[in-house]
This record gives structure tokens, sequence and C-alpha cells, in this order.
């Protein structure tokens, strides 16, 4: 049985290479098909993991009670969300007893320029004022220096914590930006740190900032109408819900809102817009999926249409095999393996291409090489199944040809 199996399959191989220009053509219409699916999903899952990384830049197992709420068209503020004031947050730090770390913060300005001897930064720059916790919180590391200390937050020092960006405009590579001093404005700041780089998500550069103790923002960029931001972190993400909650409660009686009236703020999680997006990807998926399915549905008819034109032409080497002893069931499967051959020809060939698309888009967005093992499989089973249905009809007239009408055929 394994031995005509073969046979089988070097019988395929050989029709295959005798009407190569229509096998061809007909390889490339199943590759089309499989390339858009595993290339579309190749792609997608590229873009979940930098949608996933980018945003995990935030701080793990963390989230910010903000007074908008994030829309995928960009942010959609609420007449009745007010401002976040310094006194409510400080209340609110002052009063979550959740095991977690709280982080008030806000920004000065995102047009700073910064100062270092005879050299200065575009007005590019954003000024952040934040305490001790925002390095853990927001999930920055030092590459160089030191972290806040509680009484240069509380009184406001005059200290900075730069991104690397701002280093390297600055400085040369062999100097030492630690304990030198650098004008933001009209002040001057003392660099105690330098953040480790973390490049861009979206077009914002955490790296292009500095940030500064809160009470010196508050101080030296005051606001008419301050916006704080309030980010908690948790040490465990199954404490996130919990977390959310008791903040949520402790924030709704600090702004005295009556039971059963809505919030007037917004809780969101570090990765919640990651979320939005993965979840509207499902969409490019479904559309792949159909355009892919209709490509080899195609491929099934012009593959049909090929085998039927196969058995036509070769009609008396059928009635040969039949007067030689070859059963029914010997030729109806040498022609179901001719086309299953062709369709595995096909797949393998769209799938190299749709890895190979796939992870070129991955490449120009900096994600990581991606293979979708799942929908390789799925590929090669749609592809058998497509040789398999192109193949029945016209393997069952050939194995059903009188064998002494075959004989005189032509």
């Amino acid at each position: 049985m394994k031995l005509l199996v073969i046979e089988n399959i070097k019988i395929g191989l050989h029709s295959i290479r005798s009407h190569m220009l229509r096998t061809v053509l007909t390889v490339f219409i199943i590759a089309f098909g499989i390339m858009s699916l595993v290339g579309i999903i190749t792609a997608i899952s590229s873009l979940e993991y930098y949608f996933t990384k980018s945003f995990a830049q935030m701080g793990a197992n963390s989230f910010t009670i903000k007074n908008y709420e994030s829309q995928m068209g960009g942010h959609r503020r609420s007449g009745s969300y007010r401002q976040t004031s310094f006194e409510e947050a400080s209340r609110f730090k002052e009063d979550y007893q959740f095991p977690a770390l709280t982080t008030i913060s806000i920004y000065g300005s995102f047009t700073a320029t910064v100062k270092y001897q005879n050299k200065k930064t575009n007005p590019n720059i954003a000024l952040l004022g934040t305490d001790e916790n925002y390095m853990i919180t927001s999930g920055n590391e030092l590459d160089k220096g030191r972290n806040f200390t509680p009484s240069e937050i509380q009184y406001g020092s005059a200290v900075a914590i730069v991104g690397s960006d701002v280093i390297d405009k600055l400085f040369t590579k062999k100097a030492n930006p630690v304990n030198q001093w650098i004008t933001i404005g009209n002040t001057r700041y003392l660099i105690i740190g330098v953040m480790k780089p973390k490049g861009s998500s979206f077009g914002f550069s955490g790296d292009r900032s500095c940030i500064l103790p809160l009470n010196n923002i508050r101080q030296i960029f005051p606001s008419s109408n301050p916006n704080y931001s309030i980010t908690v972190q948790v040490k465990d993400p199954e404490m996130m819900n919990g977390a959310v909650e008791e903040a949520t409660g402790l924030f709704r009686t600090i702004r005295k809102i009556a039971p059963g009236m809505p919030n007037n703020f917004e809780i969101e999680k570090s990765d919640n817009f990651a979320r939005m997006l993965i979840e509207n990807t499902k969409y490019i998926s479904m559309a792949a999926t159909i355009i892919g399915l209709i490509t080899l549905f195609g491929a099934a008819i012009g593959l049909m249409n090929i085998m039927l034109v196969s058995v036509s032409e070769r009609t008396r080497e059928i009635g040969i095999r039949k007067s030689l002893g070859a059963t029914k069931k010997v030729i109806r499967n040498q022609f179901l393996i001719e086309a299953v051959v062709i369709g595995q020809l096909g797949g393998i060939l769209g799938i190299v291409l749709g890895i190979l698309i796939g992870n070129i888009v991955s490449l120009l967005i900096g994600s990581s090489f991606v293979i979708p093992w799942e929908w390789i499989i799925s590929g090669l089973a749609l592809c058998f199944l497509v040789g398999l249905f192109s193949g029945l009809y016209p393997a069952i007239k050939a194995a059903n040809l009188d064998p002494i009408e075959s004989l005189r055929y032509e």
C-alpha cells in the first residue's frame, strides 16, 4: 500500500511537470490566497506585539485616574469631568491604603528648551513634575545617577532626571552628565539621574523629557487651571481589580459624588489603549480571511478544470492501466493525490510569501520576527481540502471510465 501511494505521487509529479504552465498558474492562485491570509495575520501579530510592548512602557500592572476618556480617534473630553486638583491628588495618595505605589504627576510644558554651556535643545522637551515613585510606576529605569529623595520632592529642589535624547544633544558620549548644571527657562537644575532610552511610541518619545520634583513644577511653571494625574501600580496583576475598585470608591468620596451618580473621572489601565487597538485588528483579520477564502475558491475551480482536462488527455493511459489490473480505487487515488500535491505546493509557496511580507511590516515598525504557527497549519489544511475538493470529481470520473472505450480513445 505504501509503495502504491509513493508510485501515485511520482505519477502525479510527472503529470505536473508535463503541464508546467497551467500547473504553475494554479499553484500561484492558491499561493495568493494563502499569502493574503498568512501575510496579514503575521503583520497583525507583529502590530499586536508592538502595541503591547509600547504601552507596557507606561508601567506594568498600573492604572491612572484622569479626567478624560481614551477613544480610538483621540481623547474625548467630557464636560462633566473637571480637572484634578493638587489637593484632591494629595488626599488620594495619603488616604489610599491598598498595598500599591501611588504617584502624582503634572506636565509643566511640552515646548521647553534645555541649555548646557553653549549648547541647547530644540523647543520640544517635555517637563514633567512628579514624586519619588514615578520612576517605578512609569516603567522607566535609570542609566546613571539616582532617583529623587522625599526631601527634594517636599522642598521642590532644583534637581532633574533627564531623558537620553536630551543628554545626547547636550553632552558628548564620553562626558558624565550627572552632577552637571543645565538651564531650563530661567532656572538652573542639577542633573542627578539619566534615564535609559526607551524609544518612541506613536510619535511621542519619553527620551525627550526632563523629570522635575512635583513642587518645583508647581512653583516654576504655575498654571491657572492645573490638572494632575494619579497613577497607581499594584504588585500583582491579580490585585488589579481590587485596587481599581478601592481607588474608585476613595476618589468618589474625595470628589463628594452622591451614591447612584456616575463618576466624573476616568480610570485607565496602562494597556487599555493597546487592547482597544488590538481589538480592532479583528476586522482586518476577518477581511483577510474572506479575501483568502474567495481566492481559494477560485483556485479550487481552476484546479478542478485542470484535473478534468488532465483526465481527458490521459484517457488512453487510464485504459492501459486498467487493462493491466489497476482498480477504480487506484485510478481515483492517483488523480486525488495529484490534485492534493498541486494544492500543497501552492500552500507552501503562499506560506513562505506570507511570512516574508508580514515580517517586512514587522521590520518597518520595529517589532519582532513572527511566525503564526496556527495559521500555517490552518493554511496547509485548507490547501489539502482545496486539492481534495477539486480533485474528487475528476478522480471519480477517471475511475469510472470504461477501459475498452478508453483504449480506443483517439
